[in-house]
């Protein structure tokens, strides 16, 4: 089984500060005020961050007054462990496979 993993979202989640953004928004919702508390990041950089992950599908918004709520999205990432949890069974069957050198 060949299977190819996503790397357009692997690139977006390589980033330290956009990996730490979804460890914490795993846990809960939070506004931007809460991830500028929790990362030290400056309010524009963590915003350039945000925007990368909605754009990506990873994160999604929630109005609440004057504030934005961001949420994670499950389904993105239970998809991308898919894709490598079925990268890690091709590796099982692949050590049964040995090419021939010529």
């Amino acid at each position: 089984m060949m299977t190819s993993v996503d790397t357009e979202l692997i690139r977006v989640l390589s980033d330290p500060l956009r990996l730490r953004i979804v460890t914490l928004l795993a846990r809960e919702t939070l506004c931007t005020t809460h991830l500028v508390e929790e990362t030290g990041a400056r309010q524009n950089n963590l915003s350039n961050h945000l925007r990368v992950l909605r754009e990506a599908g990873v994160v999604e918004t929630e109005p609440c007054g004057r504030f934005t709520y961001y949420k994670l999205r499950p389904d993105v990432i239970a998809q991308l462990a898919g894709q490598f949890a079925d990268l890690a069974e091709s590796a099982r069957t692949a050590a049964e496979n040995k090419r021939a050198c010529p």
